[in-house]
């Protein structure tokens, strides 16, 4: 006969709630520069067929220029907020908390 083995309590599969709201802050800096892609790239798609003209196409680009600048500060603020700050990532093995330079041997 074979002994059941017992299993062994693992860790809990989903994350805390700060860390997983921080990884999604990160997910969604990380996707600015596409965003603003896209949104540069949208008068182009319109092949000129569109009916506006291009003052209008150019007030539409430093508005998305805009709009990239300050969701980007809003996400930097809302990050640095966060216990060490806006570089930590809790869940990188080798990532230490700014001001423990100490125990990880920096100058």
């Amino acid at each position: 006969m074979r002994a059941e083995a017992v299993p062994s309590p693992r860790e809990p599969i989903f994350l805390g709630r700060e860390t997983y709201r921080r990884r999604r802050l990160i997910d969604a800096m990380r996707l600015l520069p596409v965003v603003g892609l896209l949104l540069f790239l949208a008068p182009l798609l319109g092949g000129g067929v569109t009916g506006y003209g291009t003052a209008s196409l150019g007030v539409f680009l430093f508005a998305a220029w805009f709009g990239l600048i300050v969701a980007a500060a809003v996400l930097v603020r809302i990050l640095s907020r966060a216990p060490g700050g806006v570089a930590f990532d809790p869940l990188e093995p080798d990532a230490a908390p700014p001001g423990d330079e100490a125990e990880s041997g920096g100058a």
